[in-house]
């Protein structure tokens, strides 16, 4: 008797210590609408495209909740206060930073990675404020592994804004982020972060694989994928010989690029980008 109630005093005690800290609530963006957002009223920064991550003063944290491998120095190198960023190695590297935060173990790859820091989640006032916030932290304690992404005011018209997108693709960068100046730092999805691109991308759940024609009549042709509202489509394009031969497994949830939707809801020119981690 006396064992069964140490035994719930124990699982009390554990679920009430995993009840006291919820995980981090990230910030997320939602899609540039010319129709309904006022360029004026954000800052704008390049979206970098890294692994997202959470420092909270002692772990660094994945959007996923699972605590990176980092290295002692790489831990040490910043400061105390919360930052949420991007883990970033430059353009078009993706893959490779991907591989090097995801190992288990630390390791001296992590000297290719910064932490490139768009926001001071437990700073108060609005944007405008943080960000000042941000770069006087960064003057006292900023080295080469944590950088502040620059903002800028976002051009006054779409014309300049696209005229910026085809420079920056020219490039070999993503898009743009619009941050709002006005906004106090919550989490979840909102129109206080949005991402501007010359392509759209969303994710989709793979429900089949479809065998290949022709030259692709051993391998997969292409999958089946489930959009969160249901809708289905195929995405035949943008795999490699690879990926064709071992394609993403069932229940897989991976990125694809697109040009708009077509009037029965379906992705436009769907092309493969990769599995989402």
């Amino acid at each position: 008797m006396k064992a069964l109630i140490l035994l719930f005093f124990l699982l009390e005690l554990l679920f009430s210590t995993a009840a006291a800290k919820p995980r981090f609530s990230f910030l997320l963006a939602s899609s540039f609408d010319p129709q309904k957002h006022t360029l004026g009223d954000y800052y704008l920064s390049e979206k970098l495209d890294g692994v997202r991550a959470y420092w909270n003063g002692s772990h660094l944290v994945s959007r996923g909740g699972q605590e990176f491998a980092a290295p002692q120095w790489f831990l040490d190198s910043l400061p105390n206060t919360p930052l949420d960023g991007e883990l970033w190695g430059g353009r078009k590297t993706f893959d490779e930073v991907s591989g090097i935060v995801r190992r288990h173990k630390s390791h001296e790859g992590w000297r290719k990675v910064t932490l490139m820091v768009f926001e001071l989640p437990k700073a108060k006032g609005d944007f405008s404020l943080r960000y000042q916030h941000m770069q006087r932290l960064h003057a006292q304690y900023g080295n080469q592994y944590w950088q502040v992404v620059e903002q800028q005011e976002a051009p006054k018209t779409l014309e300049n804004l696209q005229a910026m997108l085809i420079k920056l693709d020219a490039e070999g960068g993503e898009g743009f982020m619009l941050k709002s100046k006005a906004a106090a730092y919550r989490g979840g999805r909102s129109d206080d972060l949005l991402k501007v691109k010359l392509s759209n991308d969303a994710e989709a759940l793979v429900v089949a694989h479809n065998k290949g024609k022709g030259r692709l009549a051993d391998v997969m042709g292409s999958i089946t994928v489930e959009m969160p509202n249901g809708i289905r489509f195929k995405i035949g394009s943008r795999f490699s010989d690879v990926q064709r031969e071992n394609p993403p497994p069932l229940g897989t949830v991976v990125t694809y690029k697109y040009n708009g939707l077509t009037k029965n809801g379906k992705p436009r020119f769907p092309v493969f980008w990769r599995v989402r981690d």
